[in-house]
């Protein structure tokens, strides 16, 4: 019988069974199967024309239902790899929202790099799961290097920092905000507080919610930013362990708060502090001083979260939580006799389940690591180099056009403005108008009592060209 076959239900006739993506025939397998994805590709976004399909949420719906007449998702009998293939990514690429398009700047949503997106196909077809070393030997090796290499450049100077790699900056939070209860929490003593700005990500408050803490103490943010005048005000009336959280990069405005003068209140009122940098935490890897500079103070927190899928043109997911010493992981650490036999473990086998909440984890160190050899400091500072003077391009570009309101200078990539003479209520219904149109994917913030529209800038590939049309499509959007 041929290799890779299955009897037959009655007759004895062989019939193919479909080939695998590791192995030694994984790579010839895959390379026809690559070449239909990427005419694939090639195809839905000639046919989307822009950042996003045109129509709204009935067109796409009815886009996706007309693509899976007939055979549906689950045929009787399959169509074969070429036609599901050929079908499905030509659908999901001209219903996308393709981050790749200058126009395309509403949310923390980077356009992945080509190596960083071919290194993770890597790790789909080897199919590592860390959570134990005999899954995943290569990959563990990998990460433990990779995540020891991150943190020491947010810690500089530590003996022993680490991270763990996560989903994003949700994981990361949570894991912050659980590893600061696990320290403080006594049996019978005070529950642990959690104190961030109204700036913070939702995952903050949400993370207290999830691992039964009382109601984290949200402080008002009128300038956008933690003020410390009113931590402190805040920290003076509490007793028993707290938690601060403050944000390098919030999510509206890309704003930094004030982390030297934070981290000094904290010290002060024996708080801990947790910086949430998932927007921002890559600068502190870029050779250019004055990216550093803004992030001055961040190494003085207990944890650190950052996220490469933002500001790190990673596919999805590429998060981590780093801390200045390993030990402060120590909590994390689980025993399941089938995935680290304690004898396992004693006779030298690396014990992963300590490395994680979740038990199965893809290889995301893989694409992080190729990225960062390929780019080098020096190529990944051009590319923040690029992006940030593009949202300051950006901003002067409308600064100086009498037909809109700039809100403030860009701190990192994102640019808050508004068209002269509109209502919120009109700002609102123009965003939702490019949506329907197809024309532009352009985010939403409130900031000092108004709405603003949000641009987002994450492509490196940006053109001032890109930047003058997208201000021309505004106009005729909103003067007409």
């Amino acid at each position: 019988m041929p290799a890779h076959t299955d009897p037959g239900p009655d007759d004895g006739t062989a019939v193919a069974l479909p080939p695998l993506a590791g192995g030694a025939e994984g790579a010839a397998a895959l390379r026809p199967l690559l070449g239909s994805v990427l005419a694939a590709l090639e195809h839905g976004a000639a046919a989307r024309r822009g950042p996003l399909p045109a129509g709204g949420p009935d067109a796409v719906t009815g886009a996706v239902e007309a693509a899976l007449a007939g055979p549906g998702v689950l045929p009787e009998h399959g169509t074969g790899p070429t036609e599901a293939l050929t079908t499905l990514v030509r659908l999901l690429a001209a219903g996308a929202a393709d981050p790749a398009d200058p126009r395309c700047a509403a949310h923390l949503h980077t356009p992945p790099l080509a190596l960083a997106a071919a290194a993770d196909l890597a790790a789909s077809a080897l199919n590592p799961s860390l959570d134990s070393w005999d899954q995943a030997p290569a990959a563990s090796a990998l990460e433990a290097r990779l995540t020891r290499t991150l943190a020491a450049g947010v810690y500089p100077g530590r003996a022993d920092p680490d991270a763990v790699v996560t989903t994003g900056g949700t994981e990361s939070n949570q894991l912050a905000v659980l590893l600061a209860r696990e320290r403080h929490t006594r049996p019978g003593g005070p529950p642990l507080a959690v104190l961030h700005g109204a700036n913070a990500h939702h995952s903050v408050p949400r993370a207290a919610w999830l691992l039964g803490l009382p109601p984290a103490i949200a402080l008002p943010t009128p300038a956008g930013t933690l003020d410390p005048a009113a931590l402190d005000e805040a920290l003076a009336g509490l007793t028993g362990p707290v938690l601060v959280t403050a944000t390098a990069g919030t999510t509206d405005a890309g704003l930094i708060d004030p982390l030297p003068a934070l981290a000094d209140l904290c010290d002060r009122h024996g708080a801990e502090l947790h910086v949430d940098a998932a927007y921002g935490g890559l600068l502190a890897l870029s050779g250019n001083p004055r990216h550093r500079a803004l992030l001055t103070g961040l190494d003085r927190a207990r944890s650190i979260t950052l996220d490469l899928h933002k500001l790190g043109w990673q596919p999805v997911a590429a998060g981590l939580l780093a801390v200045p010493d390993t030990g402060h992981l120590t909590p994390l650490g689980h025993q399941a006799d089938y995935l680290n036999a304690t004898d396992d473990t004693e006779a030298g086998l690396p014990d992963l389940l300590g490395r994680s909440l979740r038990t199965t984890r893809r290889a995301d160190a893989l694409k992080i690591a190729t990225t960062l050899r390929a780019l080098g400091r020096d190529g990944l500072t051009r590319l923040l180099d690029h992006t940030l003077q593009a949202a300051h391009r950006l901003a002067a570009l409308l600064e100086a056009h009498p037909r809109f309101e700039l809100h403030a200078a860009p701190t990192l990539s994102t640019v808050l403005f508004r068209p002269t003479g509109t209502t919120d209520e009109d700002l609102a219904a123009l965003r939702r108008t490019l949506l329907h149109g197809g024309h532009a994917v352009l985010g939403r913030a409130t900031a000092a009592g108004r709405l603003w529209l949000k641009a987002t800038l994450l492509n490196p590939h940006t053109t001032e060209a890109d930047l003058h049309a997208l201000v021309t499509l505004l106009e005729g959007s909103t003067h007409r």
